[in-house]
């Protein structure tokens, strides 16, 4: 892979959203420091609260490293296109102005990871003969695909050999310990053509931080989501047996979750936000815990029957 990536990358989802500009830039500043160096946004982020304009989050960490001299030489910074309502789809003239737009909201010459954060079901051969001319442009430094299925990721390497592009190194799936189906039919498509993964919802909605137990009234906007596992006999065990591994260790349960996530074939870097600097921490920890054997065993057994029995 032509990139380094962190043990875990900083999800900049919350940026615009649940984080203003002064706590991102504290999130940034925390993240930095801790060795998070790897930063993942979306031109559609947030587009949800800003009439679907969406940008916020990557004209924030443009503000960020326009601020801190230096800086950009030191982090990876991925954006994804494809979502935002004003250019939906993965059609080259979608992308060209996707690009332009990602390019001038984080003040820099070069995406160092650009994905394509869905699939429309277009012609791939288009699609991906324009990033490849993205990379060879000096544009974009990396490729990759996020919510493709296998077959699509078979489709795509498939036009990459018979024309010569520029293939894609990284996979960005949705995957944690308590949502497993990326191991069915993606793992196996993610091994087979050497692609990285970065799962999103690495924490579950921060279902996998611990705040949200039965009984808890927690006040986010994330509760309905992260809530939801509530109901399963499953995912409250899995729970428990992350308290368990997490007082092993003295570390937080969040990190437990992530260090199981990053010890998964084909896993190179786990996405979790943060909305405060205090959130920074777990995932910091992450980057260097290391779980037995054993430990990573009994969570894969306890999560197992997640979905299947309430």
């Amino acid at each position: 892979m032509t990139l380094s990536l962190p043990r875990v990358t900083l999800g900049g989802n919350v940026f615009g959203w649940t984080a203003d500009e002064a706590q991102s830039f504290a999130v940034l500043d925390a993240a930095h420091a801790a060795g998070l160096t790897s930063i993942d946004t979306a031109d559609v982020y947030a587009a949800w609260v800003n009439g679907g304009a969406g940008g916020q989050s990557e004209e924030i960490i443009g503000r960020w490293l326009a601020a801190r001299p230096g800086v950009r030489d030191d982090v990876v910074i991925a954006t994804k296109a494809g979502k935002l309502p004003a250019l939906k789809g993965i059609r080259p003239e979608v992308l060209r102005e996707a690009l332009a737009g990602s390019l001038g909201r984080l003040g820099v010459d070069m995406i160092d990871l650009f994905y394509l954060h869905d699939d429309d079901g277009g012609d791939l051969r288009d699609t991906l003969t324009q990033l490849d001319a993205f990379v060879r442009e000096g544009k974009v430094r990396a490729l990759g695909l996020s919510n493709f299925s296998a077959d699509r990721i078979d489709e795509a390497f498939a036009v990459v050999a018979d024309a010569g592009l520029t293939a894609p190194e990284v996979l960005q799936p949705e995957y944690s310990l308590v949502s497993r189906d990326f191991e069915g039919e993606l793992a196996p498509a993610a091994e087979r053509h050497g692609l990285a993964v970065a799962p999103y919802y690495a924490l579950a909605s921060g279902f996998l931080t611990g705040k949200y137990r039965p009984g808890a009234d927690v006040d986010s906007v994330r509760r309905g989501s992260a809530g939801a596992y509530l109901d399963d006999v499953a995912a409250i065990a899995t729970l428990e047996r992350l308290d368990e591994v997490a007082q092993i260790h003295d570390v937080p349960v969040a990190s437990v979750a992530l260090a199981w996530l990053a010890a998964q074939p084909t896993v190179v870097s786990p996405i979790a936000s943060a909305r405060t600097v205090e959130q920074v921490g777990p995932l910091a920890t992450a980057l260097t815990l290391e779980l037995t054997t054993a430990e990573l065993a009994s969570l894969s057994a306890a999560s197992a029957a997640i979905g299947l029995a309430v």
